[in-house]
């Protein structure tokens, strides 16, 4: 049998192994073999177990991308060692975990990437590797790759860690704890402040593994080939124009979504195991207000019994996710005692739930949010207007997006601390009628943006195929 003489595009993808990353990662990876791309996903060996325990697998073998390859998209799933036990707390010894993963983890993936080559000599393998990754340019080179770095946050996020070098000069980074300064030297940034920049840019933070993560990685990334964002070119064009006047960069969000409007996704809900639709269903419309903080582990005990006390003091209805397996700090219940009893009239308290369904429903009024960008986007896809509560990374710039430039949000608290009053206050406030309209004008512009670009010939469907022009001539030069 002749050999095939027209190699075709393999992408190996390899995202961050935390939720924020690895879902955007999935549903790219699911786009990408929709336009008769081959993929390899990667997970690391622990990911594969929780997300397996997550989702009630006994069989450590179960494949997540089964009910995608039904759809007949050629998608690979494996699975590589982070160098830890699969019992080893990897959020309780951050530091130590990455200090060795980033260490050991890129000779591993180096390895597994030269024997995919050696095996299938005839594809045209590319890396699609999350920016956070400072190795990706390496692996790359050692095995003559293209080298396309994945940035799941916003333009704005991006642009600012893209100019550390500015920072410094100017002296902003490290940026001074509780200090406010504007700036107005950033490319394709008209002016934002000091307390908008990531949490992880603070002096306090010099010399964590999360700081030094975020100057490795966008030193490499000015190695890579390409860059594709999570974002969309119309809602942040100004710092999307900047970028690519320094490398390749394509808007190609929000990936999840696709143009009828169903969001792409692998893991299954818990929500059809509580009864909190039926209540939903029950609720006049924009009543209700939907609660969820992402990993509840960058929550102190105090702030969140004040914003229980002050859900409560609101008298609105609520839909609350807390995960059962981070409710308690320093072996203490973080919820007030008694709280469950005394909310049971107004709210749910559930462990987790479809996000986007939950979203979707016209009882849900407002979203009070740490503003991670999946939840963001998830947001505005469904109209609904934020109340604003950031902790790290780079929540604190998404709350300066949703309350300053697209201004369909409120912060929860205008101070440092957070009060049960003011929750109450601010709550109340935003879930009035005239306001949570208003908002919702504001939020429908964005919306309307979203929707239009993933349609067939939007912006970031174009953008998605200019991108794979660009990289088939990039590979065949």
């Amino acid at each position: 049998m002749a050999k095939p003489t027209r190699k075709a595009l393999h992408a190996i993808v390899i995202p961050l192994p935390y939720q924020g990353h690895i879902n955007p990662a999935i549903n790219f990876a699911i786009k990408l073999a929709s336009k008769s791309i081959t993929v390899t996903f990667i997970h690391t060996q622990y990911i594969h177990h929780t997300l397996a325990k997550t989702l009630h697998h006994h069989n450590t073998e179960v494949d997540f991308f089964s009910e995608a390859r039904k759809s007949g998209l050629d998608i690979r799933y494996s699975t590589i060692s982070d160098g830890f036990p699969v019992d080893f707390d990897r959020g309780l010894h951050f530091e130590e975990f990455w200090e060795s993963f980033l260490r050991d983890f890129p000779g591993r993936v180096d390895e597994f990437v030269g024997n995919m080559i050696r095996v299938d000599p005839y594809s045209k393998f590319f890396l699609v590797v999350d920016t956070f990754f400072s190795w990706s340019a390496a692996v790359a080179k050692n095995n003559g790759l293209v080298n396309v770095s994945f940035w799941t946050q916003t333009a704005l996020a991006l642009s600012i860690l893209y100019h550390l070098d500015l920072l410094s000069q100017n002296g902003h980074f490290p940026t001074k704890d509780n200090v406010k300064e504007e700036i107005r030297y950033l490319p394709g940034i008209e002016a934002i402040t000091t307390k908008d920049l990531m949490a992880n840019l603070k002096e306090s933070e010099t010399a964590t593994q999360a700081q030094i993560i975020s100057i490795k990685a966008f030193e490499e990334l000015k190695k890579s080939d390409f860059i594709l964002l999570n974002t969309v070119e119309e809602l942040q064009f100004q710092a999307l124009s900047a970028l690519n006047q320094k490398q390749p960069s394509y808007a190609i969000g929000p990936v999840n979504f696709i143009p009828d409007s169903t969001p792409l996704t692998i893991t299954k809900s818990l929500w059809a195991e509580s009864d909190c639709e039926k209540w939903l269903e029950s609720k006049r419309p924009g009543s209700v207000l939907y609660v969820s903080f992402g990993s509840l582990a960058q929550i102190s005990k105090q702030e969140i019994q004040e914003i229980a006390y002050g859900l409560l003091l609101s008298e609105v209805n609520f839909i609350w996710i807390i995960r059962a397996d981070i409710v308690s700090f320093d072996g203490t219940h973080a919820l007030p005692d008694g709280f469950e009893d005394d909310a049971k009239d107004k709210g749910w308290l559930v462990p987790w739930c479809d996000q986007i369904k939950v979203l979707s429903n016209p009882a849900v009024g407002v979203f009070l949010s740490h503003c991670g960008w999946n939840s963001v986007v998830e947001s505005i896809w469904c109209g609904v207007p934020m109340i604003c509560h950031p902790f790290i990374f780079d929540q604190p710039t998404n709350r300066k997006l949703i309350v300053e430039d697209f201004k369909f949000g409120f912060d929860l608290s205008d101070g440092i601390s957070v009060h049960r009053e003011e929750v109450a206050e601010k709550i109340k406030n935003v879930m009035s009628e005239a306001v949570r309209l208003r908002l919702r004008q504001e939020v429908d512009k964005a919306k309307i943006i979203l929707h239009n670009a993933v349609e067939v010939n939007g912006s970031s469907d174009r953008n998605l195929e200019q991108f794979i022009q660009d990289l088939e001539n990039k590979i065949c030069s």
